[in-house]
């Protein structure tokens, strides 16, 4: 039997301000045209996708936008490569350009450190998941010659006998970042040690979205302030993955769900603070959404007893 449950969401959780602004932008759009094309999902959760498809937002792959013409497409805050622009005035296709302002700034600094990279024999390297839309933005500034390394086997893609220059994939773990920082450098120390000279240089530039990392704090104070963590979100989302992590070190009593529909009662047996978060691409009203679904779960099995 559950007891007298008390829900909260954690309103520092839901969209960036990157993801909220594309949205409006597309919601604006749509009520001009009614319909818009999309190049990858606007955001990654399947639930805001559907409802956004409902209001005319058709999302597309580089495939398709090849074979489109005289029409409107909106860039998603992740950004996008030079191909996607030169495609886009080759066919007549209206950008609307969403991509977020942290975003853009860091394709630019990759962009600068590529052209200085050239002159000085040096690599590229980016903290990212390979295939994430952001991470194949950033690429494109490099003309595809970035580095993407996530764990230890990756970094066997580096030369550690030239210079390197980490940026990050703007949603990953701070400590992460840091973690491979430590990694690459001292490889390149060891590197140094077996030519017997002066180690190659490691320029990082911790490029992680401060509006991100620093959920990650505030997370570990909600998960610790209730019994059950309740986290919200799509399971195609890097920063969902790495935020919940978050979460279940501090409470192992976390539950990653997409939906209201994958609650488990048993989660709330003798239990009383039911804590609700997200990531930076959950909708509010979804958390909204498991939180009236828990307090009536509450409400019908008191009225049974």
């Amino acid at each position: 039997m559950m007891g007298n449950l008390k829900v909260t969401i954690d309103h520092d959780s839901g969209y960036c301000f990157g993801v909220e602004y594309a949205i409006r932008m597309a919601e604006d759009a749509m009520e001009e045209a009614g319909k818009l094309y999309c190049l990858g999902d606007i955001v990654h959760n399947d639930m805001e996708v559907k409802r956004l498809y409902e209001k005319g937002l058709r999302v597309i792959n580089y495939e398709d936008l090849k074979d489109l013409q005289d029409c409107k497409v909106l860039i998603r805050a992740h950004g996008e490569p030079p191909e996607t622009y030169r495609i886009a005035m080759e066919n007549n296709i209206e950008l609307i350009d969403a991509s977020c302002p942290v975003v853009l700034k860091l394709q630019n600094r990759v962009k600068n450190a590529h052209d200085k990279m050239c002159s000085d024999n040096g690599q590229i390297v980016i903290y990212g998941k390979k295939g994430h839309a952001e991470v194949t933005g950033l690429d494109g500034q490099t003309n595809g010659n970035a580095i993407i390394v996530m764990d230890d086997s990756d970094l066997e893609k580096i030369d550690f006998s030239r210079p390197v220059t980490l940026f990050s994939q703007t949603t990953k773990s701070t400590k992460g970042f840091y973690d491979i920082k430590k990694k690459i450098e001292d490889r390149l120390k060891i590197q140094q040690a077996a030519e017997e000279g002066q180690a190659a240089t490691l320029n990082a530039n911790d490029s992680i979205c401060r509006q991100v990392s620093n959920r990650e704090p505030k997370l570990l104070e909600f998960s610790k302030q209730h019994d059950v963590i309740l986290f919200v979100s799509g399971k195609k989302s890097s920063n969902g993955k790495a935020l919940y992590q978050v979460c279940k070190s501090q409470n192992s009593n976390s539950y990653f769900i997409e939906s209201e529909e994958e609650l488990n009662l048993s989660w709330f047996e003798g239990i009383e603070r039911v804590g609700i978060c997200g990531a930076t691409s959950t909708p509010m009203w979804l958390m909204e959404k498991v939180k009236n679904f828990v307090e009536n779960i509450e409400h019908e099995s008191l009225v049974s007893c």
